[in-house]
């Protein structure tokens, strides 16, 4: 294992831009113990796509035990073998096929365009404050048919969750507001839980409260649970995802005026975003046995940072890879979005994120609908988009300007 110095993950020039430090890792410290975190950090894209594909049973989701269930309860992510395989058959298929094209796309697509509709007719707004941070939260609510008038209580609650998970500093308030989150969370979904189950409707949440797979039905509290990680999971990716596709493009104005023209080139504009800037920049694995990386060796027990900032970004798997390319040929878009992704983003394996497909039908749909709202968008005179965060990251502010389309 490397003793190389490389700036601390917790660091303000970590934070700034941790991208030169990632190629200072992969370069020369692949494996690095991490004292604050107490844990191993890896950054070469064969070893992060080794532990998260796991084919001989070395690495487990125990981490999450500490990790995410005390703002969320015990979820399908800590789950393994048949017990995961029944729970995600639960689930997944609500987020494919037929029931995401015919009873989720209309909300997704209607959640967009109202919020665009506040300020089609501005000529100015704030991508992120006017629509990012709102849309994919908008949209679980609606599939989950909840009520409009909490949207605010829902953001409040996934920006808590998120703060947790992303406190490796081990902040003492803000792992007291994420576990009071849990509880708030809690009191306001089971309630709902039960009053679906006595009258099921076409939503999710009836979906999921019905849902039988080999004599196995979900209980209250796994509902909850998921939702919980729905929410936030599904909330600052898809967030930071949009953010981040119109900050590249907008730099980027060639490729921007190509995506404008072919709206099929939004996938790819979305998998190179993930490639690029990825919105969720490291997850955490336990290795279950000695392992031994490229960089070194991991004890038995011990926790795995792994760095898909920096996995993303390795020369040895993807060419000139500090640059932003929707046209690159070592990124397959056909499979950007399962579990034998090129990227990392997602994880990959049977841990892969059950909610990827939603993400992709999201995207395709907000940036079509903001594109079409702002044909010559651009971005604010002066401003320059600047990314912030270290467990996720993205532009906390893209304003823009654009010139009116009338009202059809």
């Amino acid at each position: 294992m490397s003793t190389v110095q490389v700036p601390d993950i917790l660091s303000p020039a970590f934070a700034a831009d941790p991208y030169p430090a990632y190629r200072l890792m992969r370069d020369t410290a692949p494996l690095i113990w991490h004292e604050a975190t107490r844990s191993y950090i890896i950054s070469r894209h064969e070893d992060v796509e080794r532990v998260f594909k796991d084919r001989n049973g070395e690495f487990t989701t125990d981490n999450y035990d500490w990790q995410i269930e005390p703002v969320h309860g015990k979820t399908i992510l800590q789950l393994d073998g048949r017990e995961h395989a029944v729970r995600r058959a639960l689930v997944a298929p609500a987020f494919r096929g037929s029931d995401l094209r015919e009873k989720f796309l209309p909300v997704i697509e209607r959640n967009s365009r109202e919020l665009i509709d506040a300020f089609r007719h501005s000529g100015a707004a704030d991508l992120v404050d006017d629509y990012a941070t709102r849309f994919p939260v908008n949209v679980i609510a609606g599939m989950l048919g909840l009520d409009k008038a909490d949207h605010a209580r829902f953001q409040r609650w996934y920006t808590s969750v998120i703060a947790f998970l992303g406190n490796l500093s081990g902040d003492a308030e803000v792992a007291a507001a994420g576990e009071r989150t849990r509880v708030e969370f809690a009191a306001y979904m089971l309630p709902v839980i039960r009053e679906r189950r006595e009258n099921p409707g076409d939503d999710l949440l009836s979906t999921l409260c019905a849902a039988e797979v080999d004599g196995v039905r979900m209980s209250d509290e796994d509902i909850k649970a998921f939702c919980s990680l729905l929410l936030a999971a599904g909330g600052e990716t898809t967030d930071k995802a949009v953010a981040g596709i119109f900050a590249n493009l907008l730099r980027h104005p060639d490729q921007l005026a190509a995506v404008r023209a072919d709206r099929d080139l939004i996938p790819r504009a979305f998998a190179e975003t993930l490639r690029y800037t990825p919105p969720v920049q490291m997850i955490m694995r336990q290795s279950a046995a000695e392992v031994t990386l490229s960089g070194g060796t991991i004890p038995a027990g011990a926790t795995v940072t792994c760095l898909i900032g920096a996995a993303n970004r390795d020369e040895s798997r993807f060419r000139d890879p500090d640059r932003f390319d929707i046209f690159r040929d070592d990124l397959t878009t056909a499979t950007a979005f399962s579990a034998a992704a090129d990227h990392v983003d997602f994880a990959l394996g049977r841990h892969f994120c059950v909610s990827a497909l939603l993400a992709k039908a999201e995207i395709e749909t907000g940036v079509g609908q903001l594109l079409d709202a702002m044909p010559d968008m651009r971005l604010a005179d002066g401003f320059e988009p600047v990314e912030e965060g270290v467990f996720t990251r993205g532009p906390r502010r893209l304003p823009v300007r654009f010139t009116p389309v009338p009202a059809t």
